[in-house]
């Protein structure tokens, strides 16, 4: 029959022989034991899923081979000490152990959630970022927008507006514009249907002028071949008897030496030849 003294010595390798760590003397007697000893059999099967449980919530190390020694030596150091108040303090070493795998257990999944709120956050902070980076590209758009309109109502409405209707030419056939100009309010130009830009070019808008053409800036239409752009033109500019558009190299040039898309004699001023 089984002593009190020795049951309490088995029963504190419950844990243990749970986690594997008995010698295989130990443990064959601990098996012994085991077959007749309900209430550590009962210790066993509670302690068995736990074990499990921290198996899969933590990674897997190799331990080193010393570390079962210094284990195995702190254990029976422990119990030692302890064996004049074994009555008393038996469950302690079973308890520890059971919190020691309860805590890896919940540490683990703790870190998992806390890992996958972490990558939640961090997935919204980007959404709403190009959110306000959408916002505030449609906001300057519209900014810009409002400022062109302003400026176009305001050289249609000039007292000293001059129009000129320009015509597609043989290598755009089918493009057109028009060209509305005032002194002290600048230039509107509109076109449509012009053909795409070849690599390296630019459309270059002239201001043709009884003394020579001069330059009112580059324009890139957009995928429909149409563009709309407002001007600001010098105030000593000669009064244009025409407008044109050609095709230039990158960056313009000072005097036109592409060819003409679009011609158009500003209504009401003298014919000059471009």
């Amino acid at each position: 029959m089984t002593s009190s003294t020795d049951h309490d010595q088995r029963r504190e390798q419950a844990a243990l022989y749970v986690l594997g760590t008995l010698p295989p003397a130990e443990r064959a007697t601990f098996e012994e034991h085991l077959s007749t000893c309900a209430e550590c059999g009962a210790d066993v099967r509670a302690l068995a899923p736990v074990a499990t449980a921290l198996a899969q919530a933590v990674p897997q190390a190799v331990p080193p081979p010393q570390l079962r020694d210094r284990v195995l030596a702190a254990v029976g150091a422990a119990a030692t000490r302890n064996a004049s108040v074994r009555g008393a303090q038996s469950n302690i070493p079973w308890l520890a152990a059971v919190a020691a795998l309860v805590l890896a257990a919940v540490l683990g999944a703790y870190t998992a959630q806390l890992r996958g709120r972490i990558n939640s956050l961090e997935e919204q902070l980007r959404a709403a970022a190009l959110r306000v980076e959408l916002s505030e590209r449609q906001i300057a758009d519209a900014r810009q927008s409002a400022i062109q309109a302003q400026s176009t109502v305001a050289v249609l409405a000039a007292p000293d507006l001059a129009r000129a209707d320009l015509a597609g030419q043989s290598v755009a056939p089918g493009a057109s514009g028009r060209a509305f100009w005032s002194r002290s309010r600048g230039l509107v130009f509109t076109g449509s249907n012009l053909p795409p830009l070849p690599p390296g070019r630019v459309y270059q808008l002239w201001v043709v002028t009884p003394n020579a053409p001069v330059s009112a800036g580059l324009l890139r239409p957009d995928a429909q071949g149409r563009v709309s752009s407002v001007i600001q033109t010098p105030a000593d500019l000669p009064q244009p008897v025409a407008m044109a558009l050609t095709v230039e190299p990158e960056g313009g040039v000072p005097a036109p030496t592409g060819d003409r898309y679009l011609v158009g004699a500003v209504i009401g001023a003298k014919p000059a030849a471009f």
